[in-house]
């Protein structure tokens, strides 16, 4: 570790030249900047309240070299070129300030790194114009919360490839490590790092959902306690469903209520928030055409849970099952729901991969979809053994057309898919909202299916609005003469 240092200048009287620079020390920008000074880099620390800059360096100054500054022009001014100046404050409006009065103080070459969950279209626009200003801009998804912020997180940058070779080396000496492989790889230009983390969130609101209705199940249908459940999935973590969201999930579950000594869960308001980065994931995949169903449910879930008076409404008017579901061999359906969460898991990632091939194909980035699995293995929220075999799929057959046809996950999908059917009936029958294992369900049906009712809606779409129809015998679109004689003509 580099020794410590909060002086401006060195014994030879030279001013310190830093690294690289933070400005915005919320949590994140102030345990990044922490992580990078571990690292061995000097870090030049800037924030808009001074305050939180001597904050950082009176608690944090001896993990490593920091170089305070009290503007930006001082904060440009410490460091060593080209200058890289990583933003972590608000997204929208507040990043665009700060990138403004960098843009007026950098000079060309120099790269500016937004490492906030900014929208990538936001990105593109940004990369644009400062380009023509001779800088690089550089949009960045960084997950892994606080502490993948300090200890090592996933990082997904996109940007030029020149600024990638100057920016790398140091965002991969701090991400997180599996197999001696840093989780930070050049995902492609423009916008591509923070659409990936964009799609990235949107899985993280399915895979979660999805664990949510597992424990509903478990613990309605079956009855277990919250302290049962914990030791279920505390179990789970131990195959297939290895994973930082099941591990937290036994966590929060086996946690008491300081106040009370109940289960904390049931003190906990059950509404659900979001910070919009799922929501933007659904609405890009419906200008994609891509169907991110799992993910959609999720978001509207967490949307149904806040709709308060909507639901206490309800309860006093819309009635439920008239009798009980019974579980006569509870184990068998702890197993059942096991498999059909793995199944429903290998759904969702299926669609967010989809996604990130349909955005890289739209804006010509080229994304490697193995590389991202591989990124994704450590730091992040959504963190997985599954993504080695993501990886390996993508590997052997970059051009997959869906991760579902892979051969082991088409094997272990199918070899659930009974469980998963039950699983889903039982829901049914008890009352139990599952969306995302519906979705999921329907998804996997749907893309197996030989034949869709597509067919009929789009006869209808020919009926009311002559939108035409194509047919299995013959190329070209067509229009049937409905109100008249019904004869067929090519359009």
């Amino acid at each position: 570790m580099t020794e410590t240092t909060t002086e401006t200048t060195e014994t030879t009287g030279q001013p310190v030249q830093a690294d690289i620079a933070v400005t915005g020390l919320a949590t994140m920008g102030r345990n990044l900047a922490r992580n990078l000074a571990r690292h061995g880099h000097i870090v030049a620390v800037h924030n808009r309240t001074k305050a939180r800059t001597d904050a950082l360096i009176a608690d944090h100054g001896n993990e490593g070299t920091f170089v305070p500054a009290a503007s930006l022009e001082e904060l440009v001014a410490a460091l060593k070129r080209p200058r890289k100046v990583i933003i972590m404050v608000q997204a929208g409006a507040p990043t665009d300030e700060v990138i403004e009065h960098l843009a007026t103080i950098l000079e060309p070459g120099d790269i500016v790194v937004d490492g906030g969950n900014a929208h990538f279209i936001d990105s593109r626009r940004r990369e644009s114009a400062l380009r023509e200003r001779g800088l690089h801009f550089v949009g960045t998804g960084i997950s892994g919360g606080e502490e993948g912020a300090l200890n090592g997180p996933s990082i997904m940058p996109g940007g030029t490839a020149e600024a990638y070779q100057t920016l790398g080396p140091i965002l991969e000496s701090i991400a997180a490590r599996v197999d001696d492989t840093p989780c930070c790889t050049h995902v492609g230009p423009d916008g591509a790092g923070h659409f990936v983390k964009m799609v990235h969130n949107g899985i993280e609101y399915s895979d979660m959902q999805l664990i949510a209705e597992a424990y509903d199940l478990l613990r309605t249908v079956v009855g277990k306690s919250p302290e049962e459940l914990a030791g279920v999935f505390r179990s789970w973590n131990e195959g297939d469903l290895e994973s930082f969201l099941i591990e937290i999930t036994a966590e929060v579950l086996a946690t008491k209520d300081p106040r009370t000594n109940g289960p904390l869960v049931d003190v906990i308001l059950d509404q659900a928030e979001q910070k919009g980065t799922g929501r933007w994931t659904v609405q890009i995949a419906l200008d994609l055409g891509t169907p991110v169903s799992g993910i959609a449910e999720a978001v509207f879930a967490r949307s149904l849970s806040g709709h308060a008076e909507q639901r206490a409404a309800a309860r006093g008017v819309l009635a439920g099952p008239s009798e009980k579901v019974t579980i006569e061999k509870p184990d068998e359906f702890i197993e059942d729901v096991r498999r059909a969460l793995y199944a429903s898991k290998v759904v969702a990632y299926a669609q967010g991969f989809d996604m990130i091939r349909a955005g890289s194909e739209m804006y010509d980035w080229t994304i490697d979809l193995g590389a991202m699995a591989a990124i994704w293995r450590g730091g992040c929220i959504i963190r997985a053994r599954f993504l080695d075999r993501i990886r390996e799929a993508y590997a052997k057959t970059p051009d997959l057309p869906s991760l579902l046809v892979d051969p082991y996950f088409a094997k272990t999908v199918s070899e659930g898919q009974e469980s998963w059917r039950r699983v889903v009936g039982v829901a049914a029958s008890a009352g139990v909202p599952v969306p995302g294992f519906g979705a999921a369900l329907a998804y996997y049906d749907g893309l197996r299916r030989d034949r869709l009712p597509a067919a009929l809606v789009q006869g209808l779409r020919d009926l009311f609005g002559a939108h035409t129809y194509r047919r299995v015998d013959a190329d070209g679109a067509f229009h049937l003469n409905w109100s008249e004689d019904k004869s067929e003509h090519q359009a």
